[in-house]
């Protein structure tokens, strides 16, 4: 028997159960893909169509690219307006034909057009395996810091229930990058059963980003009691990084600067086992409400 407080890779001890007659372990394979998007999307998605692949090879069933696969430059302009499209437009019809194909689901950001000419959404989507869209985050924190100002360029998503989504019996919830600076994102989609949260992320280079990267992720999964699985750009610009981290705050697989696919196992057992010893959820006594 595997103690559910153990982080060992869960899969050979599923199969040795399932041939005890006992039933398999469930787990979950989750991939973070990193890669550094650019201007074209084509490109892009033929980079995510490899890694994609790569990750189904090694066992995922849900994968998670990073903010901006549709269309990356350095620097916030023009450019990145013209390129949005609506949520029912070629980019994510050609993630969700990928997500058939693979037989998996795929999380992704993209640039969603707005009804305002100078500005869009910096938006994830979410497809499930008969390429239907399962859920959508528009990014509620825009990166107004470190000298950026992406709301020059970027609307706000309005502050709606969170939007959530079913993976082998684990519910998904969706934020985005400099969101996981604002600890309440977080708390709000375990309100609403996430178990799993996924944070799709350009998190620009700079002194201390890698470390603030790490501890945010970190404390977010520890004080929420739940998975985080967060796919960065690869450098030069983003810090890579990207990991999955579990209910204990321990980092299950992490990538570093290279692009690649990583998979960790995740499981509903851990997360019961978690919460028993730390009810932190159970015993807080504030409720997140928006301002």
């Amino acid at each position: 028997m595997i103690d559910p407080l153990e982080t060992r890779d869960p899969a050979p001890a599923a199969a040795a159960a399932a041939g005890a007659g006992s039933g398999p372990v469930a787990a979950l394979g989750v991939a973070v893909a990193q890669f550094a998007p650019g201007r074209e999307p084509a490109v892009n998605l033929a980079a995510m169509r490899a890694l994609a692949e790569t990750a189904v090879g090694r066992g995922a069933r849900l994968v998670v690219f990073p903010e901006y696969s549709s269309f990356f430059e350095p620097v916030l302009g023009p450019s990145f307006v013209a390129a949005a499209e609506p949520v029912d437009g070629p980019f994510v019809a050609a993630l969700a034909a990928l997500a058939v194909e693979l037989g998996v689901h795929v999380v992704a950001g993209m640039l969603e057009a707005t009804d305002d000419p100078s500005r869009f959404f910096n938006t994830l989507v979410a497809v499930d395996p008969a390429g239907e869209l399962v859920a959508k985050y528009r990014k509620l924190h825009l990166y107004d810091a470190f000298g950026d100002r992406e709301s020059d360029w970027v609307r706000p998503g309005a502050v709606e229930e969170p939007e959530t989504f079913e993976v082998a019996g684990l519910r998904v919830g969706l934020q985005t990058c400099y969101d996981i600076r604002f600890p309440e994102v977080t708390r709000r989609l375990v309100d609403a059963g996430a178990e799993l949260v996924l944070v799709p992320a350009e998190w620009v280079r700079g002194p201390l980003k890698e470390q603030h990267w790490r501890t945010l992720l970190t404390a977010r999964a520890l004080e929420n009691t739940v998975y985080v699985a967060a796919a960065d750009h690869a450098p030069p610009v983003g810090v890579g990084n990207s990991m999955v981290v579990d209910p204990m705050g321990v980092e299950l697989v992490t990538i570093g600067e290279t692009t690649d696919v990583a998979v960790a196992w995740v499981l509903s057992e851990r997360l019961t086992a978690v919460r028993a010893r730390n009810p932190s959820l159970a015993l807080r006594r504030f409720a997140v409400v928006p301002r």
